[in-house]
Protein backbone atom coordinates (compact mmCIF):
# COMPACT_ATOMS: atom_id res chain seq x y z
CA UNK A 1 0.00 0.00 0.00
CA UNK A 2 1.54 3.07 -0.57
CA UNK A 3 0.07 6.00 1.40
CA UNK A 4 0.48 10.02 1.45
CA UNK A 5 -0.67 12.27 3.74
CA UNK A 6 -2.67 15.39 2.31
CA UNK A 7 -3.38 18.49 4.38
CA UNK A 8 -5.76 21.28 3.46
CA UNK A 9 -6.17 24.86 5.11
CA UNK A 10 -7.96 27.91 4.29
CA UNK A 11 -10.84 30.28 5.56
CA UNK A 12 -14.07 28.22 6.02
CA UNK A 13 -16.52 27.73 3.79
CA UNK A 14 -19.08 25.43 2.60
CA UNK A 15 -18.00 22.49 0.05
CA UNK A 16 -13.87 22.01 1.20
CA UNK A 17 -14.38 18.57 2.09
CA UNK A 18 -16.89 17.74 -0.65
CA UNK A 19 -14.43 18.99 -3.40
CA UNK A 20 -11.51 17.36 -1.92
CA UNK A 21 -13.60 13.98 -1.53
CA UNK A 22 -14.76 14.21 -4.91
CA UNK A 23 -11.17 14.81 -6.59
CA UNK A 24 -9.68 11.41 -4.46
CA UNK A 25 -12.44 9.56 -5.61
CA UNK A 26 -11.81 10.20 -9.49
CA UNK A 27 -8.37 9.37 -9.17
CA UNK A 28 -9.16 6.02 -7.83
CA UNK A 29 -7.58 7.25 -4.07
CA UNK A 30 -9.08 6.03 -0.51
CA UNK A 31 -8.99 8.32 1.98
CA UNK A 32 -7.85 5.86 5.09
CA UNK A 33 -7.99 8.20 7.95
CA UNK A 34 -9.39 11.86 8.34
CA UNK A 35 -9.53 14.57 10.58
CA UNK A 36 -10.68 18.34 10.55
CA UNK A 37 -11.16 21.18 12.57
CA UNK A 38 -12.34 24.91 12.26
CA UNK A 39 -10.55 27.34 14.86
CA UNK A 40 -11.96 31.48 14.54
CA UNK A 41 -12.85 30.94 10.94
CA UNK A 42 -9.52 29.02 9.79
CA UNK A 43 -10.45 25.58 7.80
CA UNK A 44 -7.22 22.54 8.77
CA UNK A 45 -7.59 18.57 7.40
CA UNK A 46 -5.43 16.45 7.08
CA UNK A 47 -6.26 12.68 5.56
CA UNK A 48 -3.84 9.91 5.28
CA UNK A 49 -4.67 8.27 1.99
CA UNK A 50 -4.05 5.01 0.19
CA UNK A 51 -2.65 6.09 -3.67
CA UNK A 52 -1.97 2.34 -4.38
CA UNK A 53 -5.19 2.73 -6.91
CA UNK A 54 -4.58 6.06 -8.49
CA UNK A 55 -3.30 5.86 -12.31
CA UNK A 56 -1.55 9.01 -12.09
CA UNK A 57 1.49 9.29 -9.86
CA UNK A 58 2.57 11.32 -7.29
CA UNK A 59 2.99 14.38 -9.50
CA UNK A 60 0.16 13.88 -11.31
CA UNK A 61 -2.43 13.56 -8.52
CA UNK A 62 -0.57 16.99 -7.14
CA UNK A 63 -1.57 19.12 -10.31
CA UNK A 64 -5.10 17.57 -9.88
CA UNK A 65 -5.41 19.03 -7.04
CA UNK A 66 -4.51 21.85 -8.09
CA UNK A 67 -8.01 23.68 -9.82
CA UNK A 68 -9.70 22.82 -5.88
CA UNK A 69 -6.27 25.00 -4.31
CA UNK A 70 -7.64 27.93 -7.00
CA UNK A 71 -11.18 27.19 -6.81
CA UNK A 72 -11.59 26.84 -2.89
CA UNK A 73 -9.00 29.68 -2.31
CA UNK A 74 -7.36 26.75 -0.26
CA UNK A 75 -3.63 25.18 0.76
CA UNK A 76 -3.29 21.30 0.22
CA UNK A 77 0.02 19.75 0.06
CA UNK A 78 0.41 16.43 -0.45
CA UNK A 79 3.68 14.36 0.94
CA UNK A 80 4.53 10.66 0.51
CA UNK A 81 4.19 8.97 4.01
CA UNK A 82 7.34 7.18 3.86
CA UNK A 83 9.72 10.38 3.61
CA UNK A 84 6.99 11.94 5.86
CA UNK A 85 7.86 8.91 9.02
CA UNK A 86 11.40 8.59 7.99
CA UNK A 87 11.60 12.37 8.68
CA UNK A 88 10.26 11.77 11.98
CA UNK A 89 12.06 8.94 13.07
CA UNK A 90 15.08 11.00 13.39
Amino acid sequence: MKKALISVTGLDHTGIIASVAVKLTELNINILEITQTILDGCFTMMMIVDISGASLDYEGINTELQPIREESKVEIHMQRMDIFEAMHRI
